[in-house]
């Protein structure tokens, strides 16, 4: 971009510089048809104003559009701040949302923990006690057994067939 400044420069500094040397020649009179009329104009100093012209209405066309680009830059700019925050903000109530079910979530497995640590308890406490009423009965099954064959071996009875 910078070059091509440098060679736009350069070449209004040689325009100016033939401009100079033959200015005489740029101012003389000619015989001009406008298609119909006839003007005696300087054709050098005619065409070297449309020239200028041409320039000047360059130079404001490419400040005009650098303008209208600056403009839209900016606008595009807040727009997308804008949508970024919105983006932001709707990743920040996501992420809340999202805590807050794991939160809940946790809860919830912590009392089905509960609940079945609880369950888990009175079922061995149930088995404990169902084992503690079968250790007895077998005992007392096993006393009265014994209890009876001991019986039968002071009378000196046989012993039952099995």
């Amino acid at each position: 971009m910078r070059t091509l400044y440098l060679l736009l420069l350069l070449l209004a500094a040689m325009l100016t510089a033939v401009t100079f040397l033959n200015w005489e020649v740029f101012v003389t009179p000619t015989e001009l048809s406008l298609g119909f009329a006839s003007v005696s104009l300087p054709l050098g100093l005619l065409l070297l104003s449309l020239l200028v012209l041409l320039t000047v209405i360059f130079l404001v066309h490419a400040v005009y559009l650098q303008g209208t680009v600056l403009l839209d830059t900016r606008r595009h700019t807040k727009e997308l701040q804008t949508h970024r925050e919105l983006a932001d903000k709707a990743e920040a109530s996501r992420f809340t949302a999202l805590r807050e079910f794991i939160a809940a979530e946790l809860a919830t497995q912590a009392a089905r923990q509960t609940e079945a640590q609880q369950a888990l308890l009175a079922r061995i406490a149930e088995l404990e006690q169902a084992t503690q009423t079968l250790t007895e009965q077998t005992g007392n099954s096993l006393a009265a057994s014994i209890g009876e064959l001991e019986d039968r071996l002071e009378r000196g009875l046989p012993a039952p067939e099995r």
